[in-house]
C-alpha cells in the first residue's frame, strides 16, 4: 500500500481523502492543515517532518498562488511531492528549482498536474508530434476555476467567489473548420466573477483591484458582479469545468485532419484529484527505482499510472 499524505484541507484536499478511501493499492496517512482540527488522521501542518518515515507520497492541495511554491521546495527536503501547481508562465522556473532540491535530498517530485497542465499538456505534446504542420488551440470551460477563485478570495475585502473561464464559441467553430487563426488566450475567452464583498469595502475599488490580478485577469475581459452569500451559494458553488485541445493541421499531399481531446467535468477537483492519485502511483514507482528529482507529465510513461501489470497492458490496450 501507498501511504499518502494530504496537505490541505479545501476542495481538493476533501476530494482526494475521499478517492484515497476508495483505492485498493493507497491509504491515507493523514491530512496536514494550519487550522488544529482535533480529528482523527489530521495533523498540524508545522508538525509534517516528524512524520517524514511514515508518508511514501505527499499531494500538495494549496492554492498555486499562495501556498505551494512556499510549501513545495521546503517539504521536498523530507518528502516525495505531487501538485498541480498552475500558474503556467512560473511552472519552467518552479521546476528548476524543485529539480535542484529534489535531487540534493534523492527525493521525487511530480509538479503541475492536473488536466491543464498535466493531461492537456500531453494532448499537446502528442498532437504537435503527430502534425507537425499545423496549429495547437486550447479552450478553457466554461466552467469555474478553483485557482481564479481562490485568487480572488485571497483579496482583502472578498468574503467569497467563483470564477468561471468561458470559451468564445466562433473561435471553436473556425479552428474545427480548418482556419489557421492566430490569437492569444485572452483573445478567445472571458471572465466571470461572482463575487461577495464584506461589508464596508468600495464595490468599484474591489472590481478593479480583482481586474488587475496578474496572470488571472489583468488581460483577459472580465466582468465582476456583487452578490449575496445566498446567492453564491445557491448558484455558483458547483466545481463544474472542462475544455478542449484542438490541432488542426496537414498530413500526407495536404489532407486536412484535426485533433480533439475533451473534457466535460462536473467536479474539477474530484477528477484533478482522479488524476493527482495516478501520478502519485507514479512517483512512488519512480522513487523506488532511484529516479530522484522533478518530473512532469511529459517525463511519466503511461504504464507507471497504472494498477496493472505490464502484461496485461499489452494484452489489453494495446
Amino acid at each position: 500500500m501507498i501511504r499518502i499524505g494530504i496537505v490541505g484541507y479545501g476542495n481538493l484536499g476533501k476530494s482526494c481523502e475521499s478517492l484515497i478511501k476508495r483505492s485498493d493499492d493507497m491509504e491515507l496517512f493523514g491530512i496536514f492543515t494550519r487550522r488544529d482540527l482535533k480529528e482523527d488522521k489530521f495533523y498540524l501542518l508545522d508538525d509534517i517532518n516528524d512524520y517524514k518515515d511514515d508518508i511514501d507520497v505527499l499531494i500538495l492541495c494549496g492554492s498555486s498562488d499562495k501556498d505551494i511554491l512556499i510549501q513545495a521546495p521546503k517539504l521536498i527536503e523530507n518528502f516525495n511531492t505531487v501538485d498541480s501547481f498552475d500558474t503556467h508562465k512560473k511552472i519552467y522556473d518552479y521546476y528548476k528549482e524543485m529539480d535542484k532540491l529534489a535531487k540534493d535530498n534523492k527525493k521525487t517530485a511530480l509538479i503541475s498536474t492536473g488536466w491543464d497542465p498535466g493531461l492537456f499538456s500531453l494532448i499537446r505534446t502528442y498532437a504537435e508530434s503527430v502534425l507537425e504542420d499545423g496549429n495547437t488551440y486550447t479552450f478553457w470551460g466554461k466552467g469555474i476555476s478553483q485557482g481564479h477563485s481562490a485568487a480572488v478570495r485571497s483579496i482583502d475585502g472578498i468574503a467569497d467567489a467563483s470564477q468561471y473561464t468561458i470559451p468564445k464559441e466562433d473561435y471553436i467553430e473556425k479552428v474545427k473548420n480548418g482556419e489557421n487563426l492566430e490569437f492569444k488566450a485572452e483573445d478567445a475567452h472571458v471572465r466571470e466573477v461572482f463575487a461577495v464583498a464584506k461589508e464596508g469595502y468600495d464595490l468599484k475599488e474591489l472590481e478593479k483591484e480583482i481586474k488587475s490580478i496578474p496572470n488571472y485577469f489583468d488581460k483577459y475581459e472580465t466582468s465582476v458582479h456583487f452578490i449575496s452569500q445566498d446567492e453564491l451559494n445557491r448558484n455558483h458553488k458547483g466545481m463544474p469545468h472542462g475544455g478542449r485541445v484542438i490541432r488542426s493541421g496537414k498530413s500526407a499531399n495536404n489532407n486536412l485532419s484535426t485533433i480533439e481531446f475533451r473534457l466535460d467535468l462536473d467536479s474539477n477537483p474530484d477528477f484533478t484529484a482522479a488524476v493527482d492519485l495516478a501520478y502519485a502511483r507514479a512517483i512512488y514507482r519512480f522513487n523506488k527505482e532511484e529516479k530522484y528529482g522533478a518530473y512532469t507529465v511529459l517525463d511519466i510513461a503511461p504504464k507507471y499510472l497504472s494498477k496493472k501489470d505490464y502484461d496485461k497492458l499489452l494484452k489489453e490496450n494495446i
